[in-house]
């Protein structure tokens, strides 16, 4: 497979003092998926500053960027873009103000079905797993998530 270029992704984990961590479940050129708020580094952009903006400009909030999560550390092709290479980069955050938004309580519950609908609800860590989330990175920080958890709410 011959490359032409890698996308930079920043996420944010964020769980909450009920032990529910954020999900976004998006619709976009076709596809659902559900992963965690964030999204592409642009030019001249540093990773924290990127995942502070897609903080914003997805919950209208502004975020505490914490300590850094996980990076792909292997080769992941983009699901949307034939010939790029994805590196994910997730940090914790912490919102500095309240999330005000319309939280849903099933996957793909929509306002309204068209391109880049995105919709924000709480996963309950002790129901949360791996196929809760859409992309294989994604997964790997989801296990990693819930050996940590389990690790403080059991020791």
């Amino acid at each position: 497979m011959s490359i032409s270029r890698i996308t930079i992704r920043v996420y944010g984990v964020h769980v909450n003092e009920q032990d529910e961590v954020l999900l976004s479940d998006e619709f976009i050129a076709g596809r659902k998926f559900t992963k965690f708020p964030g999204g592409g580094l642009e030019l001249g952009e540093g990773l924290r500053d990127c995942l502070e903006r897609e903080c914003m400009e997805e919950l209208n909030a502004r975020v505490k960027v914490e300590d850094h999560i996980y990076t792909t550390d292997f080769f992941q092709p983009s699901a949307f873009r034939k010939g790029d290479q994805i590196i994910s980069v997730y940090y914790r955050f912490t919102p500095l103000e309240t999330l005000d938004l319309d939280f849903k309580t099933k996957p793909f519950d929509f306002d309204e079905l068209v391109d880049d609908a995105q919709a924000f609800r709480w996963m309950p860590l002790d129901r949360f797993s791996e196929e809760d989330v859409t992309f294989p990175i994604d997964r790997i920080v989801v296990r990693n998530l819930l050996n940590s958890w389990k690790s403080t709410t059991n020791g």
